[in-house]
């Protein structure tokens, strides 16, 4: 395992699970933290081995949003606000480039989760949360629109009404709320981050990664699309599926009853 002051990295079963790791402040989010993550993320992107990502938090909390040194700034009213650095494309945003990895980010939301720690979940392609962790949006307590996006991006997961819901009044949900309301897959504390290692390790060595790196991207692409266009795609991307490698893996291994091999091409 290697270690960074501020987050950690391992992996196990092509699985990478990228950990914040200030327990002792409930992992508040703070630039050196953002700088190592990213640089975790794009080290298992540009790893052949990794094929799965976990995203998670040391200690009980996920990400508990701002410092209090931050929060304190704020109150001060001391800008704590990175410099405006804005590119126009949807995936070269502040967090959108976790869109843009080609292996799927899954958020093992383990404890306490606000504000950014709340924003970044919803750029990671599925969410699972302990029964008793909570999480809440923050921003209408602290003074503060939602951030990062999360008016775009929430609306599109739990539907209007509950986005509003969890932005209007920033109260806190357990994880048994979150999956009523489609937010995330409720799983038992006990035992959480192994489970979802293990499903990661499910997709990471069963699936083949370039049909899962081509559906992330499909994905996305569809909230942008017309319904003929995400169909044509499709079409055009099955034709080139029929000459990989992994395409003649999937049908050998499902005829001949045994683990697939797939290499990604």
């Amino acid at each position: 395992m290697a270690e960074h002051q501020d987050v950690t990295y391992e992996t196990d079963r092509r699985v990478a699970t990228i950990s914040f790791n200030h327990p002792e402040e409930l992992n508040t989010w703070r630039p050196a933290m953002e700088m190592a993550m990213r640089a975790a993320m794009e080290r298992a992107a540009a790893d052949d081995e990794v094929r799965a990502i976990v995203l998670t938090g040391k200690g009980r909390a996920f990400c508990a949003g701002a410092s209090l040194q931050a929060l304190a700034q704020r109150a001060q009213g001391v800008s704590v606000l990175p410099p405006h650095d804005r590119r126009p494309g949807d995936l070269e945003q502040r967090y959108s480039y976790l869109l843009a990895i080609p292996k799927p980010i899954i958020a093992a939301i383990n404890g306490g989760t606000a504000g950014v720690g709340f924003c970044l979940t919803l750029y990671c392609d599925i969410r699972f949360m302990a029964e008793t962790a909570k999480l809440s949006t923050a921003f209408a307590q602290r003074g503060l629109v939602a951030e990062h996006a999360s008016a775009w991006l929430l609306p599109r997961i739990v539907g209007p009404m509950h986005a509003a819901d969890l932005l209007y009044s920033a109260r806190r949900i357990d994880g048994c709320e979150a999956e009523k309301i489609g937010l995330a897959r409720c799983l038992p504390t006990e035992g959480f981050l192994q489970a979802v290692q293990d499903y990661a390790a499910q997709i990471a060595n069963h699936s083949s990664p370039r049909a899962v790196r081509l559906m992330k991207q499909q994905l996305w692409e569809a909230q942008h699309q017309t319904l003929a266009e995400a169909t044509h795609w499709s079409e055009d991307e099955i034709v080139k599926c029929r000459d990989t490698e992994d395409y003649a893996e999937g049908s050998a291994h499902f005829l001949e009853k045994r683990a697939p091999n797939f290499t990604g091409r």
